[in-house]
């Protein structure tokens, strides 16, 4: 089928590039015209905190529903001054009548003073704001700034912090960095100009197609702010990754004397094939997320899965037709002094020697080293950072700080509990959550127009983030049980607990759903149960060598600063399932790729040793450079100063180098050799019920295409 379509796709050449011009042009139009509306609310439908919204919404209480903001007032010398008295007041009004929607309750009017510190020096004017879209919370966040800015006291700093604020996304640049960065890889690998383009507008059109996609779909289903940045992480890394394989194999035949139509016709029946192996796998893995429950993380997944498949259809449309346009031409544009197809890997074959001579001690010292960087997922713990992990020089930041050195570190992050009943009732309530040695304070119940309905608000003496803050909230829900009324926590807080509590659920099933379904994809398409199973047990390994280093640098801080990431805080609950879907659809592309090779010098030789020797020896360097281009795209993300795109990058890339170098490079090869012909060994009976489904078909000259190709 493919070899048809590299046909179909060389003599309709212009056309197809043409379809994809205007594709990419009129996508990103419409996006740029009617990009839907983002949302960050992880709330969940049925968990204690959405009954908490849900009741203070029927009460009227719909600010208090959606997002708190806190404009910080600090002064040296203590704020209860007529003058500053004075100019807060005057703020506060301004803020109500510039934002008609939102509930603004100044520090010395009645009922805020709870919002003065103990010291008289630090003091907040609380903003309640109903839900808001991402860009409208920011909207209103800047108008706020810019109110606070007319205020001009002496000696009184003002900041604004809004307790959902991630600051900027830094996207851009990231994506721009580490384009830059795999166009030196390329040029290095390759040698020449026109064949490190290839895979970069490969990339780069399944990413634009992709973002400009999930925009749209905003139209039809909620889809967070990060969604458009991740999804064009992933598109131009495996666009890239996919891109390479298919060139490499184009200019290898090349290379041999092949013609220039049929090396594009071997190229996609051999690395194509590969390329929509481990491209659906992605796909397939990232929908899975779907039935997982929540909202916002089908959408990225949704996302995901949509700009892997843009990606792996240009990989197998586009790429053929502009190859059948550059034709011979691919190595004329040089760059140092590779020779063109050179792929005879001296020193991989080297490697693969040493690797073989003592396989026991590289498999105990691969595995040692696998145990010990997943050693710290033993402490991972899911949730969601705050403002304390932004940049210092941000409002936010600054605000954050102010209210953690005059309140404690609960004031950025208080808890609502929502009584459905009378007001003695709510009193009743106050005293036993304050009775709570996790609880700093305990507001007088608010109750609403209607007198049914009170609410507490509920400072911990710990931070939002904090693994304190955690279990309170699960030990106020056990205290609550009792009481003979409806009883709910709420609050930013305790969303983040439930939604980290239900994606720690059920992240082992997703896992073993993965690992499953790997497990069977290899015994087809390999024909061999152990081979199978030593790639589930190591991919199993290097997700967890992943999932190590992210709690090591992110929850615990280790070189935090020299990767420039701010605080420590839980890993968001969100990355672990989106991590697994994605490195497993990774994985698979070089462990098919490896052992491809392997199997068919195998199945021609029937020598375990020297078919893997040779195996490795063929695709070390692919692999390398593969490799090199995923980290250095995943990688750059770090750069940026969102922090959940900085840890979704570095998950990914520090997964994706242990799967290339301890992994293909070592284990595995390792591994084999120890195993021997018992790799491929598979039950009769299962050889004859199991489908044959070939992955790489054998690189042979293929039938010769009747096409005018460049020259």
């Amino acid at each position: 089928m493919l070899d048809a379509l590299a046909r179909s796709c060389l003599r309709a050449r212009r056309l197809v590039v043409v379809g994809w011009l205007v594709a990419v042009v009129a996508l990103s139009v419409l996006a740029g015209a009617f990009t839907g509306p983002t949302t960050d609310d992880f709330a969940l439908p049925g968990s204690e905190s959405q009954r908490a919204a849900d009741l203070l919404t029927a009460a009227g209480f719909d600010a208090r529903s959606g997002t708190q903001a806190h404009v910080v007032l600090h002064r040296d010398g203590g704020l209860d001054t007529p003058e500053v008295r004075s100019a807060t007041g005057e703020l506060g009004a301004r803020i109500a009548a510039g934002l008609p929607d939102a509930e603004v309750l100044g520090p010395f009017e009645p009922g805020g003073e709870r919002q003065v510190s103990p010291d008289g020096r630090t003091a907040y004017l609380q903003v309640d704001l109903p839900q808001r879209e991402p860009a409208e919370l920011a909207e209103a966040g800047d108008a706020i700034a810019d109110l606070a800015a007319a205020t001009d006291v002496d000696g009184l700093r003002i900041e604004v912090g809004l307790a959902q604020d991630e600051g900027g996304s830094g996207g851009v640049p990231a994506e721009l960095i580490g384009v830059a960065a795999a166009a030196v890889i390329l040029l290095v690998a390759f040698g020449s100009l026109l064949a490190m383009a290839l895979p970069l507008v490969v990339g780069i059109v399944g990413a634009a197609c992709g973002v400009a996609a999930i925009g749209l779909a905003a139209h039809a289903v909620d889809v967070p702010s990060f969604a458009g940045p991740a999804a064009g992480m992933i598109a131009i890394g495996v666009g890239i990754d996919y891109s390479l394989l298919v060139v490499t194999r184009y200019r290898e035949a090349l290379h041999a004397g092949v013609p220039v139509a049929d090396a594009v016709v071997l190229a996609q029946g051999t690395a194509g094939r590969s390329v929509l192996f481990a491209g659906s796998t992605v796909v397939i893995a990232s929908l899975g997320l779907v039935f997982m429950g929540m909202a916002l993380i089908t959408a990225v997944a949704i996302g995901i899965a949509v700009s892997v498949l843009v990606t792996m259809l240009a990989a197998v449309t586009l790429l053929p037709a502009v190859l059948g346009f550059v034709g011979a031409r691919i190595d004329r544009v040089r760059f140092g002094r590779r020779r063109a197809g050179d792929g005879s890997g001296a020193g991989a074959a080297r490697w693969a020697r040493a690797v073989q001579r003592r396989p026991g001690v590289w498999v105990v010292a691969a595995l040692g080293a696998l145990v010990v960087l997943a050693l710290p997922v033993l402490d991972l713990r899911l949730g969601f950072s705050d403002a304390g992990t932004q940049p210092e020089s941000s409002s936010a930041r600054q605000a954050y700080d102010l209210l953690a050195e005059g309140f404690g570190p609960g004031g950025n992050g208080p808890l609502v509990v929502v009584v459905d009943a009378p007001e003695d009732v709510a009193a009743s309530v106050a005293d036993l959550v304050a009775a709570d040695p996790g609880v700093a304070s305990v507001s007088p119940p608010v109750v609403a127009e209607d007198g049914g309905t009170a609410l507490l608000q509920v400072v911990p003496t710990s931070a939002p983030r904090d693994a304190a803050t955690t279990d309170l909230v699960h030990r106020l829900r056990d205290t609550l049980a009792g009481v003979d009324a409806e009883v709910a926590v709420g609050g930013a807080p305790a969303a983040a607990v439930d939604f980290a509590d239900y994606t720690a659920d059920r992240l082992p099933l997703f896992l073993a759903v993965v690992l499953g379904l790997s497990f069977v994809l290899l015994t087809v398409v390999f024909r061999g149960l152990l081979v199978a199973l030593k790639a589930v047990v190591v991919n199993l390994l290097s997700i967890g060598a992943a999932f190590g280093a992210l709690v090591a640098v992110f929850q615990w801080g280790w070189g935090a600063s020299l990767l420039g990431v701010e605080g420590v805080a839980p890993i968001e609950a969100w990355v672990p399932m989106m991590l697994v879907a994605i490195v497993f659809g990774l994985s698979m592309d070089y462990e098919v790729f490896l052992l491809s090779r392997i199997r068919e010098e195998y199945d021609r030789s029937g020598d375990n040793t020297s078919a893997v020797a040779l195996g490795l020896t063929r695709t070390a360097r692919v692999i390398t450079a593969a490799a090199a281009i995923m980290v250095c795209v995943f990688g750059s993300f770090v750069l940026g100063s969102a922090r959940e795109l900085q840890l979704f990058g570095f998950g990914l890339a520090v997964a994706v180098a242990i799967d290339a170098t301890l992994v293909r490079m070592v284990l595995v090869p390792a591994a084999m050799e120890l195993l021997g012909r018992a790799n491929w060994w598979l039950p009769r009976r299962l050889e004859r019920a199991l489908p044959r489904l070939t992955v790489e078909a054998p690189s042979g000259p293929p039938e010769r295409t009747p096409v005018t190709a460049g020259r």
